[in-house]
């Protein structure tokens, strides 16, 4: 029995335990419990990932600079999961359908990354499950995700557009693979963006707090209604869950500001990438996320015409892509790149919120 479940019907008796029924009290809580967790077991992480020569295998084609962080601990990602997930079982409502999926889909892709990780230590290389078979699996959790989400009750396949209140087209079952695009871009757009030190978890940790509001407004059928947006029962419990996130990643960030101690890997930037997506389903805030997490979005865009246009023109638009790494090569330090990144994040994330009061 976990400590919610545990604490709060001693209420009766103890009127303090009262404070487990708010879900900001148990976000807090969530925390703080996962930040401890995280700057606790961070080193101990490092020695095991050192000792097990988990190390960092670097682009043969990357900047010269990534050269002298081969071998450092990756698969860091693991400590954010566990610090996250155990805070969340331990003080979120898990009578809560929302929370379960949420952690099932975490640990799915969790799962793909750990797998794709493994594969590339374990060939030496930078290369991991071959490109088809990772999409291919990302695609079939996606798709069993909006599945579960369409059967949810009181859940509507209703598309909620940002600013324009009164257009709302039901899409019906085909939610189901819209839910996927959104899980697997989001979990590949984070991925992509995970390729200098701290860079990927600061934005994560941005748009996790960020949708984490977005949910617990929608769960609350009085905020819901005076923000004009579509109420969804359940879904602010997803607070818990982002906010445990959110403290695990400051947590890792820790160990992960530059020079890193250690690399999220694709164990961790994939199931991230997921449950950002996933929460921006459940809060029916899906079209909000692009510009949430507009930072991913370049990234991903900056790879995909990067290719598209070497294979039609046999030219590059970038020096290299992700777009992190061309900006690396004119010559911009890592912390500046990093940084600035950051502050795009945050302004994004204050123009998705804006958009609760342009309706």
């Amino acid at each position: 029995m976990m400590l919610y479940q545990l604490l709060y019907p001693l209420h009766t008796t103890y009127s303090g335990f009262n404070v487990f029924r708010y879900i900001t009290f148990r976000t807090l809580l969530a925390g703080l419990t996962a930040l401890v967790i995280s700057l606790w077991l961070g080193p101990i992480v490092i020695q095991k990932l050192s000792s097990l020569k988990v190390g960092q295998q670097i682009r043969g084609d990357g900047p010269q600079s990534h050269l002298a962080k081969a071998g450092t601990p990756t698969m860091g990602g693991v400590l954010i999961l566990f610090s996250g997930i155990l805070a969340t079982l331990l003080l979120a409502d898990l009578s809560n359908r929302y929370i379960w999926l949420a952690l099932l889909v975490t640990i799915g892709f969790a799962a793909i990354g750990f797998v794709d990780d493994y594969r590339k230590l374990r060939g030496q290389s930078s290369a991991g499950l071959p490109a088809r078979a990772k999409f291919g699996l990302q695609v079939v959790l996606g798709l069993i995700a909006g599945v579960v989400l369409v059967q949810m009750p009181d859940f509507s396949t209703t598309l909620n557009f940002p600013v324009l209140k009164d257009f709302r087209p039901e899409i019906g079952y085909w939610y189901v693979p819209f839910a996927a695009l959104v899980i697997v871009g989001s979990s590949n757009a984070v991925n992509l963006t995970d390729g200098l030190d701290g860079l990927a978890i600061g934005p994560v940790a941005i748009a996790a707090a960020t949708i984490g509001f977005f949910a617990y407004v929608a769960g609350n059928a009085k905020f819901a209604e005076y923000l004009q947006i579509e109420y969804v029962p359940g879904a602010g419990e997803l607070l818990v869950f982002c906010g445990a996130l959110v403290a695990a990643g400051l947590g890792f960030l820790w160990f992960n500001a530059y020079p890193a101690q250690m690399f999220m890997g694709d164990v961790g930037s994939l199931p991230l990438g997921a449950a950002i997506g996933l929460v921006a389903l459940a809060s029916k805030q899906e079209l909000v996320l692009p510009l949430l997490g507009f930072v991913f979005v370049v990234e991903a865009l900056s790879v995909i015409f990067q290719v598209a246009s070497f294979k039609m023109r046999r030219k590059r638009i970038f020096r290299m892509a992700p777009i992190h790494h061309h900006f690396e090569l004119l010559g911009w330090p890592e912390p500046l790149i990093i940084v600035r990144f950051w502050i795009i994040a945050i302004i994004c994330a204050l123009l998705a919120l804006a958009t609760l009061k342009l309706r």
